[in-house]
């Protein structure tokens, strides 16, 4: 009788790379019917010229490249990329500015390193650290204001519009501001953060919608977890380090951002669950991912406190980015049948 010799793996799963980034995406669903609900028709502007701008920078560069373009598009990393940065930027950007961070998230940071799985950092929060230094006018003046916080209704779809693709600024003047983490930042340097803070600043349960948002994403995030998507390590250290350093350091809210701030504001959820749990630019190993979520952590206190932004998951996931190869590296688990775990690169003869 002849023997099969067939390569690894001998199991099969139900999940394919498709299947997991239409499940992620999924899980997005209820962060962005907040975001929509509380800022308007900007964030469905930004996901649809995302996405269409990923897409489209996928097939064009794997055409050049002389692969199938259709295989590629059906794994969907391209729609997860442009969702990613869609959520990300702000909801009033210019659309030249959604083009630009896209596309480059596409074409030269995960494309030309060969594809997704080889690309050594995420490429989303690459696109969106590249606009963000390169037009910060266009990204820190662009975030929507709720109808919390301002006091009445959002945009409507055309003065979105035109605030968009038209870049009427007058217009956008009506429906923008800062968003809680820079205001109390603001605050703080005015030394009247607690002061103002007690007189309902925010004009909402705590900042204006931004909670109900991380808490869309956080949901969206535990459904993720119950579907094995993701494992727990890298969300829960991230959390719990950042956590960590706002009551250690942060004790008081005169001087240092809140607790519940850091918690829910910004891309905080998004971030622990959704950006820094990539399975290609993170680390893998259990050990290693609790190091590497604890040290995103702990670099997003650091950058938010002491830095020049006031929101810092980009920088912070990307920083750690570099770290990952190492860290792996050095928490490798013990492997059946040796007594010890192989610690550092392997010696070269």
């Amino acid at each position: 009788m002849g023997l099969l010799t067939l390569s690894s793996p001998h199991t099969h799963g139900p999940n394919s790379t498709g299947k997991v980034m239409a499940t992620v995406a999924l899980a997005c669903l209820p962060g962005i019917a907040v975001m929509t609900a509380f800022f308007g028709w900007g964030t469905l502007i930004n996901l649809a010229l995302a996405i269409a701008t990923a897409l489209t920078s996928e097939a064009l560069i794997v055409k050049i490249r002389r692969r199938p373009v259709s295989f590629f598009l059906k794994d969907n990393s391209a729609l997860v990329t442009g969702l990613l940065l869609g959520l990300a930027l702000p909801p009033f950007a210019p659309f030249w500015v959604t083009m630009v961070a896209t596309s480059f998230a596409v074409v030269f940071s995960k494309q030309l390193y060969g594809g997704m799985g080889n690309n050594p950092f995420n490429p989303a929060m690459v696109g969106y650290a590249l606009v963000l230094v390169s037009f910060p006018v266009q990204l820190t003046t662009s975030w929507a204001l709720s109808g919390q916080m301002s006091g009445m209704d959002t945009a409507s779809f055309s003065d979105t519009l035109q605030i968009i693709f038209a870049g009427q600024k007058e217009l956008a003047d009506a429906f923008t501001g800062a968003t809680p983490l820079d205001a109390y930042k603001h605050l703080i340097v005015k030394g009247t953060a607690t002061d103002v803070l007690a007189e309902d600043t925010f004009n909402g349960w705590l900042n204006g919608g931004w909670e109900w948002m991380n808490i869309a994403f956080l949901a969206g995030g535990l459904v993720l977890l119950w579907r094995r998507i993701i494992t727990w390590h890298i969300p829960v250290a991230m959390l719990a380090a950042l956590s960590l350093c706002s009551l250690v350091i942060g004790w008081d809210e005169d001087m240092y951002t809140p607790l519940y701030l850091h918690l829910l504001s910004g891309a905080t959820m998004l971030g622990a669950f959704f950006i820094a749990t990539d399975p290609v630019t993170a680390s893998t190993t259990p050990l290693g991912k609790l190091i590497y979520g604890a040290g995103v952590g702990i670099l997003i206190y650091m950058i938010r406190t002491w830095g020049a932004y006031p929101d810092a998951v980009a920088f912070a996931v990307l920083l750690m980015n570099f770290a990952a190869p190492f860290i792996d590296a050095y928490t490798q688990p013990r492997s059946y049948g040796h007594e010890k775990a192989r610690r550092g690169l392997p010696e070269k003869d």
